[in-house]
């Protein structure tokens, strides 16, 4: 009756067992999250997350790409938009294994830390009692003092950390090598958590955009967001203080094989720091060659060469004789022949009544082909600027310019032709110098072909960071790898009549790594088979007996 009556008391004021059950959940969950397992497992899925990044187009990369997969796979891709496998590492489960993983690495790396660092601070352990048990021993009688035969074992140990121990008559040496390999873990552990934290300050406070310039002197400066045609910002970047710098494309040249395929594409560029543009020196452009794997570094930002594409120069020409010259880019439609199309819009000039300004805006759009097969249905055959023709259709009417909505610069509002406000007036296919007439008498003439280069500027103050914690990983790698961690102990025990002293070491290896033999062998050699007459050797390494007697 008293053990039920103990087992149903309910538990007393201060009774820790109510306390420990509620922390118990959290205590194991964090246990499970910081366990090495659990990050070798988030490890994994992080890699298998990033895979989509590396296997699709990223609208952070190229957006034309992603529109060009729209176009390929129409089914596929609004589901693949929607779990954000276009934006892999902007999407939240991305960022939500990234952060399991940093708190479970900081919490497993750190208390490692702290261990291998006590590690390194540790005098070496005391000398075991019985040295024949060891893998690696040997002893030997020397014709020579305990002293003597002290000093020439700390001789030889010299690099090792030492500690020497008297015990009755004798004495013991311990001593111990290898330290860097703790060091080396230490290394490695620190490094990955700072690896880490440069990748997210990156993401934090980086930024990257596109923007297409005109070759042929078209300039950008990196004063604001209004400058690209497409911004990402960090979570902490608003886009109103970044670094100034500008770039003019002077030139470009892009080489095909046979076949059509890209062999190099070279931009010649001048660009001018923020020291340059704070010094006044706005004419002065230090000239850079361009490429796709050879990036501009400035300020801490990166400028990108990642594609190309062909803007038609058209010039109107108004039934009062003013004329308005337009160039803009055109979009490339297939990747192969870059056969492009576009909208280059226009509104007539000295027009002061409003409605009329509004309705008689025109747009020329079509079909761009850098090198025409010069049939009645304009298509190109190779991607290089060498027979352009254009197809175009002229409209006339309301563009939507003054609606206050955004608007392709590609084409026009197709909702405006459905319900009329804009009309087709003039249809032809035409080369350079060669013009169509409206009915109204504007002339539309198309110039020249100019050529334009799409930039990627990728600012990441982490990457430094990042640089230094990875080398500095792999050379702590590289030192726990290859450095053994190794252990030897000598005990010394003069004869009865102090003459001689009895000499007898062992080593073990803390490491399942081979090699430790061969030091020991060499280390049993230079302290027991010592030239002097009447040493007594008996010892064995880890490869089997050894046994030898010198007389010198």
């Amino acid at each position: 009756m008293a053990s039920t009556e103990l087992a149903t008391r309910p538990p007393e004021s201060g009774d820790p067992r109510p306390t420990g059950g509620r922390l118990a959940i959290p205590r194991n969950a964090w246990r499970a999250l910081t366990s090495m397992r659990t990050a070798l497992i988030l490890l994994f899925l992080l890699a298998l997350a990033a895979m989509p990044g590396a296997l699709l187009p990223q609208r952070s990369l190229n957006q034309q790409l992603v529109d060009q997969y729209f176009t390929d796979h129409p089914s596929i891709a609004p589901l693949l938009s929607r779990l954000g496998f276009f934006d892999v590492f902007a999407a939240p489960w991305f960022a939500a294994i990234y952060l399991l993983l940093m708190i479970s690495l900081v919490g497993c790396v750190l208390p490692r830390t702290i261990e291998h660092a006590k590690t390194m601070r540790a005098a070496p352990v005391a000398t075991p009692r019985n040295l024949g048990r060891l893998p690696h021993h040997g002893s030997a009688t020397l014709d020579v003092g305990p002293e003597e035969a002290a000093e020439r074992v700390r001789h030889r140990l010299r690099g090792w950390r030492k500690v020497e121990t008297a015990t009755g008559s004798g004495r013991t040496i311990s001593a111990e090598k290898g330290y860097l390999r703790e060091f080396g873990n230490l290394l490695f552990h620190l490094s990955l958590i700072g690896l880490l934290v440069g990748f997210g300050a990156g993401k934090l406070y980086g930024y990257g955009g596109q923007v297409i310039v005109l070759a042929d002197g078209g300039q950008f400066c990196n004063t604001g967001i209004l400058g690209y045609d497409s911004f990402q910002a960090g979570l902490r970047v608003d886009g109103t203080n970044l670094q100034p710098f500008c770039v003019r494309v002077n030139d470009f040249e892009a080489s095909y094989l046979p076949d059509g395929q890209p062999e190099s594409y070279h931009a010649s560029i001048g660009y001018q720091t923020t020291d340059d543009l704070n010094a006044g020196r706005v004419d002065q452009w230090r000239p850079y060659p361009l490429e796709v794997n050879s990036p501009l570094r400035l300020d801490g930002s990166r400028v990108y060469l990642i594609n190309h594409g062909y803007a038609p120069r058209f010039t109107v020409t108004f039934p009062d004789g003013q004329k308005r010259t337009g160039e803009i880019q055109w979009q490339p439609v297939d990747a192969t022949t870059y056969l492009s199309q576009g909208a280059t819009k226009f509104e007539p000039p000295g027009v002061t009544d409003e409605e009329k300004r509004r309705t008689s805006q025109l747009a020329i759009t079509g079909l761009l082909a850098p090198t025409s097969s010069g049939g009645q249905v304009v298509t190109s055959v190779f991607p290089a600027l060498r027979d352009p023709e254009v197809a175009v259709d002229v409209l006339r009417g309301d563009l939507g310019l003054d609606d206050g909505r955004g608007q392709s610069i590609f084409e026009v509002d197709q909702s405006k032709i459905d319900s009329g406000q804009l009309k087709q007036v003039a249809r032809a296919n035409l080369v350079p110098g060669q013009s169509i007439t409206l009915d109204d008498g504007t002339i539309v003439t198309f110039d020249d072909v100019r050529q334009w280069v799409a930039l990627q500027i990728s600012h990441d103050p982490g990457q430094d960071t990042v640089l230094v914690f990875a080398v500095l990983m792999l050379i702590g790698l590289g030192l726990s790898l290859s450095i053994r961690r190794r252990r030897f102990w000598a005990r010394l025990t003069p004869t009865a009549d102090g003459t001689r002293t009895v000499v007898e070491i062992g080593g073990l290896a803390r490491t399942d790594r081979a090699g430790y033999g061969e030091e020991f062998d060499r280390l049993r050699a230079d302290l027991l088979d010592a030239p002097h007459t009447g040493a007594e050797v008996d010892g064995s390494g880890a490869d089997g007996p050894n046994t030898a007697a010198k007389d010198g």
